[in-house]
């Protein structure tokens, strides 16, 4: 059953489930205007939907034994993927409002607004506190409430905080506390994966193929981009759907570009019929509860001109070079490096668009990822077992020019603990398999 209780009434109420407060459930006017906080136990908690019980403690014991180490009294996570990540399933959607999730020696709470009523609390590990829009800043005063009388130092996100809340919570907290940035620490946290999260993304990516073969299906001549992608989206979400059936759907999708269409590696889904002879670029991004993965792959409708295949031909080339290189004890900058060198022998490397692959796990185009394991020539992370990287080099020739148009390959790679390395990918790429004839 449910339980609206207000925080200000907790000493009196208690811990009981099946206590409702009068304050929080009145139609008095004031009594609404003044009910800053409350809880919401509506319905029972819900499983995870990808992780077991333990796997979500194991992340939250070694965020403690950081804090106790670095003495950090509390953290404090306000982005997506550090909230998703530590509760190991609750993904918010803000609409403009603040969420968070506080963590202490003792405490675990997800911080949401009113209007999700119970939803936050059935997808948190622990406990909730609602905040509600009957006064400004109230998500403050939840935090500060739920912190108690903790003094010292309070951990924050620095990349995901904005200025001014940041500057609202130092001023709302009444003992003067410290603020430092967590930001990096967690990142490195979640930078080498679990079994568990390994399996999740060994899935993800299965997933993705799936998506990516719904895709050639529905491919031909005068369909829209807009009708390939669907098909493939809907394909990954009935898997997904399939593989977890506890789990929230949410955020899968497809872009499926053409012609002028792929210069961009993110370039939005059109309404372009697609020709025979064209480039295309399919990208398939599953999202099982916000944990992402992707298939990338350059493709031909019916045919593919010399000069086309050249280029194309020449990133492959630099895909299967890219796929060597991840390895333990190999650095990412390294990497980078080696294959801009393989770019330039092409004459590709003016070309080049972005870095050659980055981490997989809690992120997606709206939030999150994990910035200091890139194959960049400015990231000098080493890689080891546990971490799981993408190789995926990309070239865009301009309009007019010779072969114009955006090539990029896509493989999910897993170190393993052993040293080995799985290409978890299994959509073939290349001219030899994705000159589709229809």
């Amino acid at each position: 059953m449910a339980l609206f209780r207000s925080t200000r009434l907790l000493s009196v109420l208690g811990s009981s489930l099946r206590v409702a407060s009068t304050r929080a459930a009145s139609n008095d006017v004031n009594t609404f205007r003044d009910t800053y906080t409350m809880r919401m136990y509506n319905g029972e908690k819900q499983p995870t939907g990808l992780f077991s019980a333990g796997e979500i403690e194991n992340r939250i014991n070694k965020l403690r034994k950081y804090m106790e180490e670095d003495g950090v009294s509390a953290c404090l996570f306000t982005s997506i993927h550090n909230v998703n990540y530590y509760t190991g399933g609750f993904l918010y959607c803000s609409f403009g409002r603040p969420y968070g999730l506080l963590i202490t020696p003792e405490k675990h709470v997800t911080i949401s607004a009113l209007i999700d009523a119970g939803q936050p609390w059935r997808r948190s590990p622990h406990d909730n506190i609602i905040f509600t829009d009957w006064k400004r800043d109230n998500y403050f005063r939840a935090i500060v409430e739920e912190l108690g009388g903790i003094k010292g130092t309070i951990g924050i996100e620095y990349d995901h905080m904005t200025l001014e809340r940041s500057q609202k919570l130092q001023n709302n907290l009444p003992h003067n506390n410290t603020l430092v940035d967590v930001s990096a620490a967690t990142m490195r946290m979640r930078m080498k994966k679990s079994l568990e999260e390994i399996a999740v993304i060994k899935n993800s990516t299965a997933t993705a193929d799936i998506g990516g073969w719904a895709c050639v299906e529905a491919l031909g001549e005068g369909v829209p981009e807009y009708e390939v992608a669907l098909a493939g989206t809907r394909a990954m979400v009935r898997n997904i759907a399939k593989l977890y059936p506890d789990s929230e759907l949410m955020d899968t999708w497809v872009w499926f570009q053409s012609g002028l269409n792929t210069d961009g590696a993110h370039n939005p889904v059109t309404t372009r019929k697609i020709q025979k002879g064209d480039i295309l670029s399919l990208n398939c991004f599953p999202m099982p509860q916000g944990h992402y993965t992707a298939l990338e792959r350059t493709m031909f409708l019916d045919h593919c001109s010399d000069a086309h295949l050249k280029i194309w031909e020449a990133n492959v080339a630099v895909h299967k070079r890219g796929l060597e290189l991840i390895r333990p004890g190999a650095k990412c900058s390294e990497i980078a490096q080696e294959l801009n060198h393989l770019f330039a022998e092409f004459g590709l490397l003016k070309y080049r668009t972005f870095g050659y692959g980055h981490s997989f796990g809690v992120l997606c185009h709206y939030y999150g990822r994990e910035a200091g394991l890139e194959l960049r020539e400015d990231i000098d992370t080493v890689l080891e077992p546990g971490m799981v990287v993408s190789m995926e080099p990309m070239v865009t020739i301009p309009e007019g020019q010779p072969g114009a148009g955006g090539y990029r390959e896509h493989d999910v790679m897993v170190i393993n603990q052993d040293g080995s390395v799985d290409n978890i990918t299994g959509f073939p790429f290349g001219p030899e398999h994705n000159i589709f004839k229809k």
